[in-house]
């Protein structure tokens, strides 16, 4: 069987952010409760970046560095997002557009919650290993972005907790059969799904859940969907064949929580040996998520990231992903992250792009909160201002960013800066 997986991955983690710690201060939060997120920033998208800015910011870096000749290798392009500008326009087709690929690919969206990510490299995968155009590259990219709204805040249970936590990002992948960061293990995946109402967005712009249902469905899959996984590959163990780790993350404390039945449920580990186990092959999956905050479907992605970049591998290492979507839908997986991997991603910046973002305050942040110029779902015309906007006209980034900067007839229209 060809080898497939992921040649080459960016993240773009958005122009600004807040301290999570000033703003549950700010907000005058529980401590305690804040201290069990596990978060340090959130990322924040400005009312001038959308799911398509952040998308093309991703992928922008990956397609910069093929040559002219491997681009029009690029055949398929997949957006993975719930946080969709269109009920049929897919963001691939502004995509597509903004980074000048060849004109003979297939373009479009898949929506699950938090699996879509996961749902698209798949798709991917299958299409590489398929062998109908040998040599060809498939771009995955998971984007979404959390508003919150101060005109908002009765509509959303629980808001108050949830802000702290929710980011904006995306992660772009490339999928071949040259897979220099992460090679799939093909086959080897284990599914667990059910109808559950624990969180949805029922509206464009709303956002309902039960955060206690929402934690229970996320153990009862990540539990199961391993078990399936064990079922199809043979001496599976989930103590012994993992190296490293990397869930979806809603936020540190949840994938903790999630670890920790894990290693009770099917190794009857005592709590020393499940401390340790966190510390060994979980932690650095955390990295970039305690500074971005939940990024959905982008999140387990996210998590590979930040195991490459920073957990020291210099020998093949096997990762076994877990990827949930509310609604539900569950994946367990696994892929061998080569000696060379964190070499090459140390190329795509990642810390040095989330170092680069502009610190909003608190004043700042709640004036993008309560300001007219956010571009609600199905906005038809507007006009906005990046260059005034924080983080926009503060930047220090040192690359080209692209932003939203107006919508007419419903097209969007946007600029590099």
């Amino acid at each position: 069987m060809s080898s497939v997986g992921l040649e080459a991955l960016g993240v773009y983690g958005g122009a600004a952010y807040v301290d999570v710690q000033e703003l549950c201060a700010h907000r005058g939060l529980d401590i305690q409760r804040f201290e069990n997120l596990m978060m340090r920033e959130k990322s924040v998208a400005l009312p001038c970046e959308d799911p398509v800015s952040f998308a093309v910011n991703a992928a922008r870096p990956l397609v910069d560095r093929l040559t002219e000749s491997e681009r029009d290798r690029i055949e398929m392009i997949v957006t993975c997002t719930e946080s969709g500008i269109d009920f049929g326009k897919s963001l691939s087709t502004y995509v597509h557009a903004h980074l000048g690929l060849q004109k003979a690919c297939r373009l479009f969206e898949v929506k699950q919650a938090c699996y879509s990510g996961t749902a698209g490299l798949q798709m991917a995968v299958n299409f590489i290993l398929s062998g109908t155009s040998p040599g060809a590259k498939a771009l995955v990219i998971a984007t979404d972005i959390s508003r919150f709204a101060l005109a908002d805040k009765g509509a959303i249970e629980e808001w108050a907790y949830s802000e702290p936590s929710s980011g904006a990002g995306a992660v772009a992948m490339f999928v071949s059969d040259t897979p220099h960061l992460f090679r799939i293990d093909a086959g080897a995946h284990g599914n667990h799904a059910f109808e559950v109402m624990d969180t949805c967005r029922p509206g464009p712009d709303t956002e309902a859940g039960d955060a206690d249902l929402s934690l229970m469905a996320y153990l009862e899959c990540c539990e199961h969907a391993f078990r399936d996984y064990a079922r199809r590959v043979d001496g599976a163990d989930f103590r012994e064949t993992f190296q490293h780790l990397a869930f979806h993350t809603p936020f540190g404390g949840m994938v903790k929580g999630a670890h920790r039945h894990l290693m009770r449920r099917l190794c009857r580990a005592p709590v020393s040996e499940v401390e340790a186990d966190f510390t060994r092959r979980m932690a650095a999956s955390l990295a970039y998520g305690q500074r971005v905050g939940n990024t959905a479907g982008a999140s387990v992605f996210l998590a590979l990231a930040g195991i490459i970049d920073t957990a020291g591998i210099n020998t093949p290492q096997r990762v076994g992903l877990f990827s949930y979507g509310s609604g539900c839908c569950s994946e367990f997986f696994s892929g061998v992250v080569p000696a060379d991997a964190s070499t090459r991603l140390k190329d795509a910046g990642i810390a040095a792009g989330l170092d680069a973002r502009y610190k909003l305050s608190m004043a700042e942040y709640d004036a993008i909160l309560g300001s007219t110029d956010t571009v609600r779902f199905g906005t038809r015309d507007t006009t906005l201002a990046p260059d005034t906007m924080p983080g926009i006209g503060n930047s220090e980034a040192r690359t080209p960013r692209l932003v939203l900067e107006a919508i007419a007839g419903y097209h969007r229209k946007y600029r590099w800066i």
